[in-house]
């Protein structure tokens, strides 16, 4: 069957009306009695189909008693739910949370993320993320557990059956991050998850050396009934990808990844070989001595 055609728009301000309007204790069937339309015409706006003025969502909005914030954001967003493609600036840094990543991930089929730098987040600890986080030139220190939260909250949406793979650089899982109990403890968290039946972990090695991922990380979701789009982001944004040929271009990416990158049980006892060294190690290994350091070479 053809998927039907939707927007990570779309779909957004569909969830965020449908939610402003059981807030409200309203029903299709009431509201469409109040505008004097079909309940049909109801539901194709809710579920971010079109078909609507701008005045009619304004009503809507009014009679949900809707707060000034959100009421804007619909009737500016609503224009545009058929656009592909969604780049989201934030300004000084990003928002705890991301509504948009967290609707389409709870909606998604599979999941495919590439990670070349760090620790994917969704297989994040706790005290790892919380050192992420802490390191940031850009987010407050008042925010951090507030985000910790928040990340969990994206973590759960794994529970609800979603395939997901996770690609790694070995370089990602050697930096110690939160100091070296935590780096252990990240490890073993992940050795947990890549028991769990529909979680592949799979490291890209160094000796690869250049790769298809060099340009960054990102992460590819597709659906049971809509087109696949590719989710990436910066420091103070977000690029949700869905024009075909872009999203091709990533899987490409994931194909090159895939062919390079240890399978299922090598990854694993890379995590259990790099997790043994370091617990029978007393740390001196990771400590940067200023006494050893060479100086660089002339250029």
């Amino acid at each position: 069957m053809p998927k039907r055609y939707s927007t990570a728009r779309g779909r957004e301000f569909g969830e965020r009306l449908r939610a402003a309007i059981a807030q409200a204790g309203m029903t299709s069937r009431q509201l469409a009695d109040l505008l004097g339309r079909h309940e049909a015409k109801v539901s194709d706006m809710v579920n971010g189909k079109g078909g609507f003025t701008l005045l009619e969502l304004a009503v809507v909005l009014g009679i949900c008693r809707v707060p000034e914030p959100e009421r804007e954001f619909l009737l500016s967003l609503s224009p545009a739910t058929e656009l592909n493609g969604w780049w989201q600036p934030y300004g000084k840094c990003a928002p705890v949370q991301s509504h948009t990543a967290r609707t389409n991930l709870a909606a998604a089929k599979t999941l495919i993320s590439w990670h070349p730098h760090a620790v994917p987040d969704l297989l994040r600890t706790a005290d790892y993320a919380r050192a992420v986080l802490a390191a940031s030139a850009t987010v407050p220190t008042t925010e951090l557990d507030e985000r910790v939260r928040a990340l969990h909250e994206m973590q759960e949406l794994l529970r609800n059956g979603l395939d997901c793979t996770f690609y790694a650089h070995e370089f990602a899982l050697e930096l110690q991050v939160g100091g070296r109990n935590k780096h252990i403890a990240q490890l073993q968290h992940l050795m947990r998850m890549a028991n769990w039946k529909k979680i592949r972990i799979l490291i890209v090695p160094a000796a690869a050396g250049a790769h298809a991922g060099m340009a960054g990380p990102f992460t590819q979701l597709t659906f049971p009934k809509y087109q696949p789009l590719i989710w990436t982001t910066t420091e103070n944004s977000s690029l949700f990808v869905e024009e075909e040929h872009a999203v091709e271009g990533y899987a490409a990416v994931v194909q090159a990844l895939d062919e390079i990158s240890l399978d299922e049980d090598q990854s694993q006892k890379w995590i259990s070989r790099r997790c043994v060294r370091l617990q029978e190690s007393d740390g001196a290994e990771d400590e940067i001595r200023e006494d050893e350091d060479e100086p660089f070479p002339p250029l």
